[in-house]
């Protein structure tokens, strides 16, 4: 069974700092961009970073340049999105999912994590 999973989200003050975890299985990442995007309340879907397939390339939002970081570890399987100096607008379910390349579709999905920022 090909599985994306999301982990790492959670409770943090503004200012404060997670790294969220998304882990295949059944398939391996090597071949994929990854690409996170989250979803607040009442919004839309954003995209908010992607990494490719060699890691060599990544595009992060305007809203989380400087802040967060996407890198990844072929040999766990796994991509890691950390963020710094958390706002409370980013309170949102995070998502990652895989791609050909960061200008393609998604493929798979991840059942996403919930971060929220609230002192």
């Amino acid at each position: 069974q090909l599985q994306l999973v999301e982990s790492g989200g959670g409770l943090v003050q503004p200012v404060g700092s997670l790294r969220l975890s998304c882990a295949a299985s059944g398939f391996t990442l090597d071949y994929y961009a990854i690409g996170w995007s989250r979803q607040a309340p009442g919004k839309e879907r954003e995209g908010v970073s992607c990494i490719s397939s060699s890691g060599g390339s990544t595009n992060y939002a305007d809203s989380v340049k400087g802040r967060f970081t996407i890198s990844r570890d072929n040999a766990k399987n796994t991509v890691y999105l950390q963020m710094n100096s958390l706002k409370p607008e980013d309170t949102a379910v995070y998502y990652c999912a895989s791609k050909r390349t960061c200008l393609s579709p998604s493929d798979y999905w991840g059942q996403g994590t919930q971060v929220t920022v609230s002192s």
